[in-house]
Order: structure tokens, then C-alpha cells, then sequence
């Protein structure tokens, strides 16, 4: 059964949220799926989780990485799946439609409460769902 959660970031931004996320995700041998709105994020994002903390390690990668198949941690613009994730992390006002949302087990939805858009795309897809 589908379990869709809503993370309406108040107090703390997307990059203190999003490593406590994944890493809780990924200690649960989950494999994950990260969907942001376009390609330049992804790439900001694969960076990030390589630099956030020195003492912490969050394996990921993205189509350009290659082995997409293998990454515990694949993040894309688009709603491809190919490492077989059954969490999916949707950022920066992402969605999909509830027929694709079916194949996870999990769905994170972040959203910052300072983001006008992004509240409502959040709340379209709590509407939909």
C-alpha cells in the first residue's frame, strides 16, 4: 500500500532536511528515487550530496553518472525509475500522477514553506491523491 508523505519545510531549508531524509531512507536498504523539477537542480543536487558533510556518505548518481541501474540513489528530472526505487523523494514543486505514484511504496513530498509555488503544487497533489 502507497504512503504519501507531505514535509512542509518551516523551520529549517531543503539542504539540513533532505540529507536526515535520505539517510534514514537509505539505513532501510530502500532504494530511492530523487525527481527535482529540471536538469540544472539535478545536477546541483548530485554535487550537494557529495559535499554536505565530510563525515557522511549517501551513494547516488544520475543518468550522466552512468549505471543507473545500480545507484541506491538516482535522481532525475523525469519519472524514470531504472534502479527499481520504491521510495520516491519529489523536490522543489516535482509531482507525478497518482498511476505512476503506485509503483513506490513510499512518497516524500518536501516542499518550502517560503515557496509559493511549490505550496501549491503540494497541495494540488494532496488533492489529487
Amino acid at each position: 500500500m502507497l504512503r504519501i508523505d507531505f514535509y512542509h519545510l518551516q523551520k529549517s531549508s531543503l539542504d539540513e532536511a533532505l540529507p536526515k531524509l535520505l539517510e534514514k531512507a537509505y539505513e532501510s536498504e530502500k532504494k530511492i528515487k530523487i525527481k527535482v523539477g529540471n536538469d540544472l537542480r539535478v545536477e546541483f543536487l548530485n554535487t550537494f550530496l557529495w559535499t554536505f558533510d565530510e563525515e557522511s556518505f549517501l551513494p547516488h548518481g544520475t543518468k550522466k553518472d552512468g549505471f543507473s541501474a545500480m545507484q541506491p540513489i538516482f535522481i532525475s528530472s523525469d519519472d524514470e525509475t531504472p534502479n527499481g526505487a520504491t521510495v520516491l523523494v519529489l523536490l522543489e514543486g516535482a509531482d507525478i500522477e497518482l498511476e505512476k505514484a503506485l509503483q513506490f511504496e513510499r512518497v516524500l513530498c518536501v516542499f518550502d514553506a517560503h515557496n509559493d509555488n511549490e505550496i501549491q503544487k503540494a497541495r494540488q497533489m494532496w488533492k489529487s491523491f
